[in-house]
Formats: C-alpha cells, structure tokens, sequence
C-alpha cells in the first residue's frame, strides 16, 4: 500500500513550510498518523514531531451540455499536514 500519494506545493503550503516546518501531502484514505509519520522519516530521512489529518469529502459537480445537465462527483481525498523536528527541511523541488 502506497501511504504518501504526493505533496502539497502551493503557496500556502510553501510558506507554513518556510515559517512552521510544516509539509503537506496526499495520503491514502485509510492510512492513519502512525503510518504517515513512519512513511514521511522512511522517504525523505527526517525526524516527525506531529502529523495532523484531515478528510475531505467529494463535491457533487453539474454541467450543463446539448445532451441534458449531466452531474457528478469528484473523489474524496485525505490530507496529512506534518510537522518537523527543529533543524528538519524537506525540498521539493532538489530532484527536478
């Protein structure tokens, strides 16, 4: 089972990183924080202080079109925001 799906690169994110140290990511519906702590130190060689998550459900999506209103759902995801011990970085962008 895959735990870490991708990370989280936007503003936001980017800037809890740079003032909290603190990284977001993509995780797998039933993953829990254990799991996730253990994933994020394995693959990127840091030490985790706290791993916070959140779940969020699929948004019911309508869109108007010659054949009629056609309506769907997009997936529902879960988010992980974990903290890193002080002196911790993780970079991104090192292997583009």
């Amino acid at each position: 089972m895959d735990i870490l799906l991708k990370p989280i690169v936007t503003e936001k994110m980017t800037a809890q990183g740079d003032k909290f140290n603190r990284y977001g990511f993509f995780v797998a519906k039933n993953a829990n924080k254990l799991q996730i702590k253990k994933a994020v130190e394995e693959l990127y060689g840091v030490t985790v202080d706290s791993v916070n998550t959140l779940r969020y459900g699929g948004k019911v999506k309508t869109r108007y079109t010659k054949s009629g209103v056609m309506t769907g759902k997009t997936t529902a995801t879960k988010k992980a925001i974990v903290t890193l011990a002080e002196g911790n970085a993780i970079d991104f962008y090192s292997n583009i």
